[in-house]
């Protein structure tokens, strides 16, 4: 909910699709220069503690934009600056998070099932929220939304209060942390289907997936709608995406990941284009679903394979190279299709996206094809 007011406060305010991108920007940039140091440092301290400490000051912020919005401060400055608070947290509380997941199952093969089911209920929410936000937003207002954000910390705080986890003590490693993140890219080098999974995931988050913040710029100038239309999009996005997320719990272990991904980035491409061009409100809502889908059993997929092909003690280094390219590359994605809606027109940038997309599908399936035959001439003199 906090997330489709502060989109779309930011475009009543200033009618800009450069701001709209710029918040974005800011709330996810930290991700690309911390992700990787919040790896390593991940990978030496107590994941849980991390995650209760990074939820507390998530919590205050909020309280913080909370406050602001209730007395009408709409000052462009301060919003950017508690957005960029929030991302410098989040690169820690994601990797944490995600690394943690390994640590709640007790049979790994039930692992990419639990990464999906945790994603439908993020994707649940998302659902859900946005459709309320547009509701609230026209009746109630902004304000509403951002504090409805700040008590539901009170929640989240306490179902980690409840949680009894039995964590693995680590050895702390006494080497510099800076050696331990070069250890984590040097692994990487050595493991072209991580890496590759990876590239991939960050040319999406580049030229993609920064269609999702221009969706306020369809719903309110494309369809000349008001916040309850852009409540729509967003719901249209989370119900495409909370179908994708049950196809990836549904999915029996062993079934090949790689096929997943080339599919998802083909749907997802195919969907972004027809946005684009599609000439009524119904039409681009279904666009949009199916494109949320397609995104959503694509990073899944990347995520599902990551988290189940890297080394135990690579795992956080790994998932924060991961995060770097999903939430950190994504910012400078947003900004610059912001500014290149801002020049070209919004639909003419997002079917540019969804050309990308092909191409990057296109680039990923020619180098897991030459990869394999190489592997199999490798398997063969061996």
């Amino acid at each position: 909910m906090q997330r489709v007011a502060i989109s779309w406060l930011v475009y009543r305010l200033t009618g800009s699709a450069f701001l709209l991108g710029l918040i974005t920007f800011l709330s996810l940039i930290p991700s690309l220069i911390l992700a990787p140091y919040a790896g390593s440092y991940v990978d030496r301290h107590n994941k849980y503690k991390i995650l209760v400490i990074t939820q507390i000051i998530l919590m205050l912020q909020a309280g913080a934009l909370a406050v602001m919005i209730w007395f009408k401060v709409y000052d462009m400055f301060w919003i950017a600056a508690l957005s960029l608070v929030q991302g410098l947290v989040n690169a820690f509380d994601v990797t944490a998070r995600q690394s943690l997941m390994v640590n709640l199952i007790e049979d790994k093969e039930d692992l990419p099932n639990a990464i999906a089911l945790n994603s439908s209920m993020f994707n649940a929410a998302r659902l859900i929220g946005p459709a309320l936000a547009g509701v609230i937003l026209s009746t109630l207002g902004e304000d509403i939304c951002f504090l409805l954000n700040f008590v539901s910390f009170i929640a989240v705080i306490a179902c980690l209060a409840m949680m009894k986890l039995k964590l693995t003590a680590h050895v702390k490693s006494k080497e510099n942390i800076w050696i331990d993140l070069k250890k984590g890219y040097d692994y990487l080098k050595t493991s072209p289907d991580l890496s590759s999974m990876i590239l991939m995931m960050a040319a999406s988050s580049l030229l993609v997936i920064p269609f999702t913040t221009l969706l306020p710029v369809f719903a309110k100038d494309i369809f000349n709608g008001d916040a309850t239309t852009f409540g729509w999009f967003e719901s249209a996005a989370g119900f495409g995406a909370f179908f994708g997320a049950i196809y990836m719990a549904t999915r029996k272990a062993g079934q090949n990941l790689q096929k997943i991904v080339i599919v998802s980035g083909g749907l997802l491409a195919v969907a972004v284009i027809a946005l684009a061009i599609a000439p009524t409100l119904i039409l681009a809502l279904v666009c949009t679903g199916l494109a949320a889908l397609g995104l959503m059993a694509q990073t899944s997929s990347i995520n599902t394979y990551l988290q189940t092909h890297a080394d135990d003690l690579m795992r956080g280094r790994t998932l924060s190279y991961y995060i770097m390219a999903y939430q950190g590359v994504l910012p400078v994605g947003s900004l610059l299709m912001g500014y290149l809606a801002h020049l070209y027109g919004t639909q003419v940038i997002v079917a540019f996206e969804g050309v990308a997309g092909l191409l990057i599908v296109g680039a990923f399936l020619y180098h897991e094809k030459h990869r394999n035959q190489l592997e199999n001439k490798l398997s063969f003199f061996s």
